[in-house]
């Protein structure tokens, strides 16, 4: 197994206001040749974003893009005619596919805290879509829930284009969990909050950790902590 750690200081940063912005992988005005993408798992911003503010109308195309909300909440308009609102703890999922335009706010009091995640579909020119997907209270306590996912076998998770998995938990202090990885396949982990110890190396909240060559990826929580975990096929 090798892990590799990506400390919340050491990504990249841009600051305009209304967004703080953290990039776990280049991404606009950052670059760093050796952060583009973990296999088709392109884009990872840990995005604060203001009250009242957000992201004027803009375009996408062939990416499947994930915002996992962690505080607060987000509204979002797009050009096929959806809107809704996506609270603290659940997802949305926008295939951008032959191209789609949208914008996203925080139409709130308080301040919101999102993880944006972007991964590269299997296939190019599909039919552009969105869909948001709210979880009952405490179905992720204790264990990673599949919450988006194009891999076969995998129920209950809003789709995606992509032999990938995103995986959501909330896990008590001392709690060890093993993730089945598999030798073809690496692992992006991040503790939205909370702190780990993935194969023997600490993982403080907001980290990222890469993992690869490991049939089993054991997690031991020591602060209880908020998992966000994307498996995907290796490079």
């Amino acid at each position: 197994m090798s892990v590799e750690i990506r400390s919340f200081d050491s990504l990249g940063h841009a600051e305009f206001g209304w967004l703080d912005a953290r990039h776990h992988f280049s991404f606009g005005h950052y670059y760093d040749p050796s952060r583009m993408n973990v296999g088709p798992l392109r884009v990872w911003n840990d995005d604060t974003i203001q009250p009242g503010t957000g992201f004027d109308a803009h375009p996408h195309r062939d990416m499947e893009i994930i915002t996992y909300v962690r505080e607060g909440a987000i509204s979002h308009r797009d050009s096929l005619g959806n809107s809704g609102r996506t609270v603290a703890g659940d997802i949305q999922v926008m295939s951008a596919g032959t191209g789609i335009v949208h914008e996203e706010f925080n139409r709130e009091d308080e301040t919101t805290r999102i993880f944006q995640i972007w991964i590269i579909p299997r296939r190019r020119g599909q039919p552009p879509r969105w869909e948001t997907r709210t979880f009952p209270k405490g179905a992720s306590a204790g264990a990673l829930v599949p919450m988006a996912s194009g891999r076969a076998g995998i129920d209950g998770a809003v789709p995606i284009d992509q032999d990938a998995t995103l995986f959501a938990g909330t896990l008590p202090a001392g709690s060890v969990l093993e993730h089945a990885l598999g030798l073809s396949r690496q692992a992006y982990i991040v503790p939205a909050r909370g702190s780990l110890i993935v194969d023997g190396q600490p993982v403080g909240e907001r980290d990222g950790a890469i993992v690869r060559d490991a049939e089993t990826v054991r997690i031991e929580v020591t602060e209880e902590a908020e998992i966000i975990l994307v498996d995907v096929a290796a490079d």
